[in-house]
């Protein structure tokens, strides 16, 4: 089901670390999956959130509202996405400076935060060591 596009393509899946990774990239289309949420804030990239069901609404909240690292669009009325939306609300995470809203800062605010808890003596690393001490001394977590 792959299918080129003038200006990109469309795929049943693709590694999506790597896509959020690449310099290219500048904002994230998502319906905030916690795993998508979670790949685009470890690589920096602001959001741009299309919530449908479950934990969506919630992670979407988080990135609008908590982290400040994207905007959610909004249906209309009868219940579609228009294409304006969606291109008025990549136009603005994608502005830069804080009467923008500040998501492109924001997000690689968020990316610096992640890169440190994971790094050698980071919150991640040191959790993770603990919980593995725990494990093989036998002690009951």
């Amino acid at each position: 089901m792959d299918a080129p596009l003038k200006n990109g393509m469309v795929v049943e899946w693709c590694d999506q670390v790597r896509v959020l990774s690449h310099a290219a990239v500048g904002c994230f289309v998502t319906h905030c999956g916690w795993n998508s949420v979670m790949e685009s804030v470890a690589c920096g990239v602001p959001m741009v959130c299309v919530p449908k069901m479950s934990d969506q609404r919630m992670n979407a909240w988080l990135v609008e509202c908590e982290w400040r690292v994207g905007a959610r669009a909004e249906v209309s009325g009868d219940g579609v996405l228009r294409a304006a939306e969606v291109r008025r609300r990549v136009e603005e995470v994608m502005r830069e400076g804080e009467a923008a809203g500040g998501a492109r800062r924001a997000a690689s605010e968020w990316k610096a935060a992640v890169v440190e808890a994971l790094g050698k003596g980071g919150s991640s690393d040191r959790n993770l060591r603990v919980f593995l001490e725990g494990i093989t001394s036998g002690v009951s977590l």
